[in-house]
Formats: C-alpha cells, sequence, structure tokens
C-alpha cells in the first residue's frame, strides 16, 4: 500500500512547524494558527532535522505531552532544532524540554497546577504584545521548573509557576507552561499570532481556496492517469466535500458508493441520493441491511460493535471492487483530523488512547489495506475547515450546515445489543427531536444534537394503566472542532414538547431524559 494521501499546502507556503510529543492539545495548536491564515503542519517528535530542515519553517512550536522530561526514555526531539535559526515556541512539556536542553532543570512539582490560573505579566513585548498584564490561563502540568537556563528571563509567572513563561530572546526561543491553544485561556490566539505572524514572521497565505487548489492538484498528481477511484460516501458533509474534491481532479474516474446498512436515520437514503444527483457524481446505493444487522445480533460492546461495522463495510467494498473487475487502485474515505485522533492514529510514534474506533480509521480490515491505496484529502481538517471548504466549492448552506452523524450510524446510539426495536425506536425519536429543533430554530445553533436508547426500562402511566417502556435520552451539544464540547443550554419548552411528542407519537417510549455533560469527560456520542 503507498503512503495515504490527503491535502497539503504549497511547499512554497510560509508554514509554522508542530512538533508533537503526544499531547491531547496539539492538534489545536494547529487549527488556531491556522485561523490566523498561516499553515500548520503537525510532525512526530522524533522527524530527523535534515526533513525538519527541507520544510522550510517560519518556526517551530514544541507541543505539550503526558511525559515529564527527566523520565528515561521521554520523547526528545531532534537537538538540532535549536540550531535551525528559526524562532521556537515551547509550550508545556516543550517549556520543559527547552530548559533541560539549555541547562536548567525541572523537577515534579510540589502542588500540580491544574485549570484555570492567574498569569502575572511582567514584560508585555513581543509574545505578549496587545495583552493586559493579568489574564487567565489553562494550566495542565505536575512539574515544575527548577532552575531557569542562563540567559533566559522570566516574563511572566503564576502563584505557583514562579517561571511560568521564560525566554532567550537572543536564540528567538520563548516558552509558556500553560496552554495557549484551548479556549479556557484569555488571549490565546493573541499569544500565538504574537509567535507566528510577529516574531516569525510568516505570511497569512493559508486559506480556503489555496487549499482546494492543493488538494486538487495533490490528488491529480497521485491519482495517475487511468487509475479509478472508490469512495465510500455517506452522504454527510465530509465525504460529499471529499467527492467534489476528487471529482474536480480526476473527473468520472471517480465512483462514489452508499452503503445502506440498516442503521441510518429516517430518509437518510432518499435524501444522499437526491443530493448526489444535484451535484452530477456518480453514486451507486448498495443495500446491506440483513449483513449488517445480522452480524451486530448479540453484540453489545460499543468498542466491538465499531469495529463488527468497520468489518463489513471492508467486505462490502471488496465485494463491490469484485463485482467491477477490480478496476479501483484507490480507497476515498472523507476522515477528518478528530477521528483520527480519537481512533488512536498518533501522530507521533509514542502510543495514543483508543477513544472510539472510527470504521474509516481504525476498523477497515487489513486485506481491504492492502488491496487499496488510500486517499483522504481532507485528513488534516477540523469540521469548520470543511465546511468552509465545502461552501467555496458550492454546496448549499442548509447542506453544509448538517450536523455531524457517525459513520456507525444508529448502533453508536443505541445502548447494548441492536435489535428492530431500539432501532425504530432511535429513528423515530430522532426525527421527532431533529424536527422540533429545525421548527424552533435551534438547529443551526448547535453542533450536534444525538438520541439514544439503551435497555433501561422505567415505569410510566399509559391512560390509567402501569406501563413499562424505554427511557428515551436527548443529547445537544456546542462545539468547535468536536474535540471538546459543552452542552447546549436550550430552551426548556423546546425539550418538553420535544418530550412530549416523543413519550406520545414513538410506541413503547414512557420516558425522556436530557444529557448536560461536557465533552470531556463526556463524549459526543455515546458511545
Amino acid at each position: 500500500m503507498r503512503e495515504a494521501v490527503g491535502g497539503g499546502a504549497s511547499k512554497a507556503m510560509d508554514k509554522i512547524v508542530i512538533i508533537d510529543f503526544g499531547s491531547q492539545y496539539t492538534h489545536l495548536i494547529g487549527r488556531r494558527i491556522r485561523e490566523l491564515s498561516v499553515y500548520a503542519e503537525v510532525i512526530p517528535y522524533d522527524t530527523p532535522i535534515d526533513k525538519i530542515r527541507k520544510m522550510g519553517p517560519k518556526g517551530i512550536i514544541l507541543s505539550g505531552g503526558p511525559a515529564s522530561v527527566y523520565e528515561k526514555g521521554s520523547p526528545k526531539p531532534d537537538k538540532g532544532i535549536f540550531d535551525l535559526g528559526v524562532p521556537v515556541l515551547g509550550v508545556c512539556y516543550g517549556l520543559q524540554l527547552v530548559v533541560e536542553h539549555f541547562g536548567g532543570e525541572v523537577q515534579h512539582g510540589h502542588k500540580k497546577e491544574y485549570g484555570s490560573t492567574s498569569l502575572r505579566v511582567a514584560d508585555n513585548a513581543d509574545l505578549f504584545a496587545g495583552i493586559g498584564k493579568s489574564i487567565k490561563v489553562w494550566m495542565s502540568h505536575g512539574d515544575a521548573v527548577k532552575r531557569v537556563p542562563s540567559g533566559f528571563e522570566v516574563l511572566a509567572s503564576t502563584d505557583n509557576s514562579p517561571a511560568a513563561v521564560i525566554a532567550d530572546r537572543r536564540k528567538m526561543i520563548y516558552c509558556v507552561q500553560f496552554h495557549p491553544e484551548v479556549m479556557h485561556t484569555e488571549m490565546g490566539s493573541q499569544i500565538l499570532k504574537n509567535f507566528a505572524i510577529g516574531i516569525s514572521k510568516a505570511r497569512q497565505e493559508w486559506t480556503t481556496e489555496s487549499f482546494i487548489e492543493s488538494a486538487v492538484l495533490g490528488i491529480s498528481e497521485k491519482v495517475r492517469e487511468g487509475e479509478k477511484v472508490v469512495l465510500f460516501a455517506s452522504g454527510g458533509v465530509d465525504s460529499t466535500v471529499t467527492a467534489t474534491l476528487l471529482r474536480r481532479a480526476i473527473g468520472d474516474r471517480l465512483t462514489c458508493i452508499f452503503v445502506d446498512n440498516g442503521l441510518l436515520r429516517m430518509g437518510e437514503r432518499e435524501e444522499v441520493e437526491a443530493n448526489f444527483k444535484k451535484l452530477g457524481i456518480k453514486l451507486e446505493v448498495v443495500d446491506a441491511r440483513e449483513l449488517f444487522l445480522g452480524a451486530l445480533a448479540g453484540v453489545k460492546d460499543p468498542e466491538q460493535k465499531r469495529k463488527v461495522i468497520g468489518a463489513k463495510f471492508g467486505e462490502v467494498i471488496m465485494e463491490f471492487d469484485k463485482a467491477n473487475g477490480h478496476a479501483f487502485g484507490w480507497l476515498a474515505q472523507g476522515t477528518l483530523y478528530p477521528d483520527r485522533i480519537e481512533s488512536g492514529v498518533s501522530i507521533s510514534k509514542g502510543p495514543a488512547d483508543v477513544i472510539k474506533t472510527h470504521h474509516n480509521v481504525g476498523g477497515l480490515p487489513a486485506n481491504v489495506k492492502l488491496r487499496f491505496n488510500l486517499i483522504e484529502p481532507v485528513s488534516q481538517l477540523y469540521k469548520d475547515e470543511v465546511r468552509a471548504v465545502g461552501k467555496a466549492l458550492g454546496l448549499s448552506e442548509a447542506f453544509i450546515g448538517r450536523h455531524p452523524f457517525p459513520g456507525p450510524g444508529l448502533a453508536v446510539r443505541i445502548i447494548g445489543e441492536v435489535n428492530e426495536e431500539k432501532l425504530r425506536i432511535a429513528k423515530h425519536a430522532d426525527a421527532i427531536w431533529n424536527e422540533e429543533l429545525k421548527k424552533s430554530g435551534w438547529y443551526p445553533k448547535v453542533w450536534q444534537a444525538p438520541v439514544y436508547v439503551g435497555d433501561d426500562r422505567v415505569t410510566g402511566v399509559v391512560g390509567d394503566q402501569r406501563k413499562l417502556g424505554y427511557e428515551v435520552r436527548l443529547k445537544a451539544v456546542n462545539s468547535v472542532d468536536a474535540m471538546t464540547a459543552s452542552s447546549a443550554e436550550l430552551p426548556f419548552e423546546l425539550i418538553k414538547r420535544a418530550a412530549g411528542r416523543i413519550t406520545n407519537e414513538v410506541e413503547g417510549v414512557v420516558s425522556v431524559a436530557y444529557h448536560v455533560s461536557d465533552k470531556p469527560p463526556s463524549t459526543i456520542e455515546p458511545q
């Protein structure tokens, strides 16, 4: 299998290189930099210096990470990064790497510092230009700087971190103990802007149009003349944008297949067929409801369900390929960067926790990966960036604003075994919930609104009789990139109206609850 191909920036484009040491926030650094219209690229911590030099970064950011620099086997970058003559910003673990490298000392902190704290700024030049003397920042560390390296000065401090921000301006090295990339840090984007544009002098060349141009060119160069591509089309924004980019690059050598796995929302199949017809993209529908539902019988574990569904998608694509004379050399997917993070596909070679296996990342069987070259044009983008690309490609506002829907479908919104009764309830309740959100005007104001049902039975009263029935749970969250989310504070009347309809109209349901957990600790989808 050739290396998976994604979208990227022109080699001549100014870029900030982010070296990943395993932080769950690493991707957010890149996203915040891109919001400044500066291209950012995340690379593994053990990338050789020659490769980094060839990338021609305008600046380098060392990410946070779970390790301690004084531990044996802790990840370390090529020391040559400090000799490239470009500005360096160390974040959290990155700060500690710099301290150790330049002869300072890091020790286990007497008091861990997690969450919001007040940062006192002593020097408002360069890194803190345009920022006040005190801001709230987000800390997440258990180690602390015991001795600042020679040549470094302290720019800011907190009650628990006297050296919360240090710098050696002659070497253009800046380090912060907090996380400027998270939304909890006040003026965090300004700090990153000061580094990327003010200190590193990176030009603001990263735009939606430049991505489209680069992605189409990249596809054209990789998919050679005469080669064909098959794409799993879910009908969502991600796969549809992927299909549109591919069609622009290779024309009718693209074939999209839509798999009806029986786990779709009401009217999903018909809606997808109509949308692709409008776009003029060839779509073939495969009815595989019996295959998927049969394979899920008796399966209760959510991760196992995802793997079963991934395996069945693999069977479908292999059978489709066989029926078409093995004409396809490439398999395309609408994988996004958050999908790769949650599936434990780490940028670095260190271990990454698997939060959920996404069927288009970790769930495809080995024979599929060996049979096809994989192409994922939007795999380095976040949902909001994909929506911007879709808008630039001419997709309708109504389509671009559709809520994300999981690849495994309602299987991950049904707690426990998937059966016909719970599937019927999930479909009907989902249709009511989304209808009420749209009627009230709240649908475009929230990121996602799942409905889920489990095996719990609760006591209800129907007429004058006691009845044991299902409880449906409603959820709505706000998010920007799906990596973090907060529970949406919807009007109680809206929730109550949807709950009333569900208990009255969905047979077997006697109770409705509203889920209010944020991510973390919860995830957006229940499983």
